[in-house]
């Protein structure tokens, strides 16, 4: 009479060797996506977000450089929006009556953000890549 041993250690085996290769091939393309959009996100997605946000921003950025407002910033979409490139510009004037203008945009591809405020027509901020509270939040 001859016994058989079943090996029961295979299949465990495949399936932790498998489970491994899973996890492996997951975490390269999660590594992949961010090195590709540098993990980093958009804080206005949309071309609304960024108009309706912009005013607020511009406006506690002006009032924490010393630069009071007459009234509220007035916002529109610039010329030239898409989907994938965000932009739009603010205008209003200072307490003391000199213009303001504010131009943010926004790149899906870069992930990136860029303000300018101009204060009578020279920079008060330029290229920026926040503003205001959007900083502390980037932090």
């Amino acid at each position: 009479m001859r016994t058989t041993v079943k090996n029961t250690r295979v299949r465990p085996l495949v399936l932790g060797v498998l489970a491994l290769i899973v996890t492996g091939v997951t975490a390269g393309i999660v590594y992949l996506a961010l090195t590709f959009t540098g993990g980093k996100e958009l804080r206005y997605e949309t071309q609304p977000q960024l108009r309706n946000a912009l005013a607020g921003t511009a406006g506690a950025e002006l009032k924490a450089r010393g630069v009071p407002l007459r009234e509220g910033l007035t916002c529109t979409d610039m010329a030239g929006w898409s989907k994938a490139k965000t932009r739009a510009s603010c205008t209003g004037r200072t307490a003391d009556r000199k213009p303001v203008q504010v131009f943010g945009s926004g790149e899906d591809r870069t992930r990136d953000h860029y303000y300018t405020i101009l204060v009578d027509g020279k920079p008060l901020v330029q290229n920026v890549r926040c503003l205001a509270d959007d900083c502390r939040r980037a932090d």
